[in-house]
């Protein structure tokens, strides 16, 4: 049992322990915008949170779930929501600085199309860990019965992504060009 929440606990912080490694190596060579390193501040503490609890029994959402008379607790839909807001977020500011794509109507397209990549790869790895490691994969899983779970997951990333193309370019777009006026 010791072994098994341990386990679990380094499948759910894993994704925040290796972004932290990538951004201590870049943040000199490609520092990001305030925002970016916010937003992967928000999504490493849901994550860590999550590891912590594990995702099912979270318990502020445990109380929310009771109150609304729901048997889910729903945490890990704020996680995939997340999930969608920061990869956009920073597949953004990759695609504008190294001025990969000029019309923000393909860049934001192709921004929701990494961000479900990245979702849909997420998703690849629990399946693959289920597999892998058979009951102990029940706390990262967190499905709580839902057939429907890796689905809701990746649709939960989808509108985080177009929330934060939709709400955060403009506040975006300001940090990118005080970044440009620095160089």
């Amino acid at each position: 049992m010791h072994f098994e929440l341990e386990f679990s606990w380094l499948l759910e912080a894993l994704p925040a322990i290796i972004a932290l490694i990538i951004l201590t190596f870049t943040r000199k060579t490609f520092p990001l915008t305030t925002l970016a390193y916010l937003l992967i501040l928000i999504h490493a503490v849901i994550l860590m949170v999550g590891a912590h609890y594990t995702y099912a029994e979270v318990p502020l959402f445990d109380a929310l779930a009771e109150l609304m008379g729901s048997e889910r607790n729903n945490y890990d839909k704020l996680g995939h929501f997340v999930q969608g807001i920061t990869p956009a977020i920073i597949t953004r500011e990759i695609v504008i600085r190294q001025d990969v794509i000029t019309s923000s109507r393909w860049m934001n397209f192709f921004v929701i199309c990494v961000c479900l990549a990245v979702s849909a790869f997420y998703e690849l790895i629990e399946w693959w860990i289920a597999l892998a490691s058979g009951k102990s994969a029940d706390a990262f899983l967190g499905t709580q019965g839902y057939i429907w779970d890796t689905q809701s997951d990746m649709m939960f990333a989808l509108i985080g992504a177009i929330t934060a193309l939709l709400t955060l370019s403009y506040l975006h777009d300001r940090q990118l060009s005080s970044i440009n006026r620095k160089r």
